[in-house]
């Protein structure tokens, strides 16, 4: 049934400066699930990220269909609503002296500065999202004191208190130390009880941890694999993905990946 999927993407492409960045897209997702998108640099991730943010269009042609929450035609301010994005430039936006339970308000406005005239109903709605995410020691602490990775937590606080049905992840761990990205990643797993599904886009197969039910791979503009993480994850599937030959093993729920000695691939 189409209602149970919030995107459907039929026949998709969408250029840049003449440059096709999203090619032959065929796509459902569903709201029940949490996918990771997972390919190398260029691999098109981020142009089926502006897609679904309706900052790229698709060619009309016969036989396209593109919809968001079973509409063709989705209004902005609306769909703003309904997904969430949080990606590393917001960072650079935030004044560092700003609190952090100011800033998770801010996200009801659309806004990074402190709200003056912020009523009652946004606080509770703060103090509620900062006790379910458990960082109540945070919520008093400025931006500008929060280890990289307690910031990257606490931008997804912001995305959050909006109650949206879709929250965005790009790259959430990149250029994070080992203890922040356990610290995201654990944090991550927690959010899965929440209301909100989790669209992830990475490089780094570490992210890929049990609350996904779904594994997309992206090279070269198209999809290659999509399916279950045991369906899809495997050192063939990875190794055509990064062009590299590479072992991959599951070891405590989470995938660890190994480059396969050069006496081993020239064998194979």
């Amino acid at each position: 049934m189409t209602d149970d999927y919030w995107l459907e993407a039929k026949n998709i492409s969408c250029f840049k400066n003449e440059y096709e960045v999203v090619k032959d897209l065929n796509l459902n997702l569903k709201y029940s699930e949490n996918v990771i998108l997972i390919g190398p640099n260029g691999s098109g991730k981020s142009s089926l990220l502006e897609l679904i943010n309706r900052n790229i269009y698709p060619v009309l042609k016969k036989d396209t269909v593109f919809k968001l929450f079973n509409k063709e035609l989705i209004n902005i301010w609306e769909l703003r609503k309904k997904i969430s994005t949080v990606n590393y430039d917001i960072k650079s936006r935030i004044n560092d002296n700003l609190m952090v339970f100011d800033l998770i308000i801010s996200g009801l406005y659309s806004k990074y500065c402190k709200i003056s005239h912020k009523s009652e109903k946004d606080v509770s709605l703060a103090e509620n999202l900062i006790n379910k995410m458990l960082i109540t020691k945070l919520s008093q602490k400025y931006f500008l004191h929060l280890s990289e990775g307690e910031k990257q937590i606490v931008l997804i606080a912001r995305a959050l208190i909006k109650n949206p049905e879709i929250l965005i992840l790009d790259e959430p761990i990149a250029n994070l130390d080992l203890k922040s990205k356990f610290y995201v990643l654990d944090k991550l797993n927690e959010l899965s009880k929440l209301n909100t599904k989790i669209i992830c886009v990475t490089h780094d197969i570490s992210m890929i941890t049990e609350i996904y039910n779904r594994v997309i791979m992206m090279k070269d503009r198209i999809i290659i694999a999509d399916g279950t993480q045991n369906e899809t994850i495997n050192s063939k599937n990875l190794s055509i993905l990064f062009d590299i030959n590479i072992e991959v093993i599951k070891h405590k729920g989470y995938w660890h990946i190994y480059r396969k000695p050069k006496e081993l691939q020239a064998i194979e």
